[in-house]
């Protein structure tokens, strides 16, 4: 291992973790705005999924092109360019349409895991690449800051939060453009973009990969977005309360995202994912029934947040494991993107069943019922996809 293999991932996971707090920014101030604008538990459950969905979607051509121009370039751009958004929300906040609009925007800041994988993934072996992807999963935390920050922030002056971070943005942009280097002996497509998606999209594990990924990933990310809403409807918390602990479950699943990798590189990825989805199922169904939230609900949620957490990581772990270096950035974006798309959907579904039966349960139910049928299909088909290309760079 050389140098700048650890640069590279200490840059990257840096830039992964601004970007993300960008991403998450509208999410802890939810209630204030559904406040300011008289908003519904719907129009909210909305106005902080659109980052979401954007940044989903946009990890495929942004994964694509980090294939064919390098992270040196992609990472950098996509930072500066997520800088105006971010400002735009100091005119966006009187009104809901402009704030969708803004959100829309905010959501190219969720496209840097599809940058920072393929470049950890071409300076890391085979044998480390688990854990070192997991680290730079560890950026998920900027979640977490934008959970525990943003509102603080928020209290002391309502612009001042949009102008840290984009200044954080600006800095990243300068730092990432010095000191990231693609691998020299990374393998550069010459085909179309739309012929790379075409063929990532062919292979039967891509969207094997894709399912898992909107499970594990998806449900940190819908947890990330919409547990401070649901702390304040359902146990009443004020907006930093609920932060705080919203933080703290994303600080854990920060914490487990290399544990997942490190076992990861020892025991197979979809056994890893197995056990950590099976840990979901159970506790989901837990917090159906709506338990304290000291000290019943806090253990719950972040033994949740756990595995949560150790599932993302050997996620990807086993996407290094059975996809062709050349592709990875593509497969990643698309990957990626279920990921996103999964964390899209249950704050819409959350805020809908309450908005319908006044109770989160069935939400809860539904998580467990996916998380299980996740766990089933790790154990029983992906211990032995991609089994052909084990160990290859």
């Amino acid at each position: 291992m050389t140098l700048a293999a650890y640069r590279n991932l200490a840059v990257a996971t840096l830039g992964f973790t601004i970007t993300f707090w960008a991403w998450n920014l509208i999410s802890p101030l939810g209630n204030a705005f559904k406040s300011s604008l008289d908003l519904t538990h719907v129009q909210v459950s909305a106005l902080v999924a659109v980052p979401v969905l954007v940044g989903s979607l946009g990890g495929v051509p942004v994964g694509a092109l980090t294939d064919r121009y390098g992270a040196r370039v992609m990472f950098p751009l996509v930072s500066t360019l997520t800088i105006v958004p971010v400002l735009l929300l100091i005119p966006a906040k009187h009104s809901y349409a402009a704030l969708l609009g803004t959100g829309f925007l905010l959501g190219l800041g969720g496209t840097t895991v599809a940058i920072g994988i393929p470049l950890v993934n071409a300076w890391f072996p085979p044998r480390k690449r688990g854990l070192a992807l997991g680290i730079f999963g560890m950026g998920m935390g900027g979640i977490a800051l934008s959970g525990y920050l943003t509102p603080r922030i928020h209290r002391y002056d309502e612009n001042l939060p949009y102008l840290v971070v984009a200044v954080g943005l600006a800095l990243f942009a300068v730092v990432g453009a010095l000191m990231i280097n693609d691998h020299p002996g990374r393998p550069v497509p010459e085909t179309s973009l739309a012929t790379r998606l075409g063929r990532a999209g062919r292979l039967r594990v891509t969207w094997e990969l894709a399912a898992l990924y909107a499970i594990g990933f998806g449900g940190i990310v819908a947890f990330g977005v919409y547990l401070p809403t649901y702390l304040q409807t359902w146990y009443h918390l004020d907006a930093a309360d609920a932060g705080t602990k919203a933080a703290g479950f994303a600080l854990v699943t920060v914490a487990f995202r290399p544990v997942g990798g490190w076992c990861a590189d020892r025991v197979h990825p979809a056994v890893v994912t197995a056990w950590a989805l099976g840990t979901v199922a159970v506790l989901a169904v837990v917090q159906a029934f709506d338990p304290p939230l000291d000290p019943v609900g806090t253990v719950d949620f972040l033994v949740m947040a756990a595995g949560l957490g150790a599932a993302g990581g050997s996620v990807f772990a086993l996407v290094s494991r059975v996809t062709p270096q050349a592709r990875v950035g593509t497969v990643t974006g698309i990957v990626g993107a279920a990921g996103g798309l999964g964390g899209f959907v249950p704050p819409l579904v959350m805020g809908a069943v309450y908005s319908a039966k006044g109770s989160y349960s069935t939400a809860f139910m539904l998580l467990s019922d996916l998380a299980l049928a996740g766990c089933v299909y790790a154990v029983g088909r992906m211990r032995t996809a991609g089994a052909g290309r084990a160990g290859t760079t």
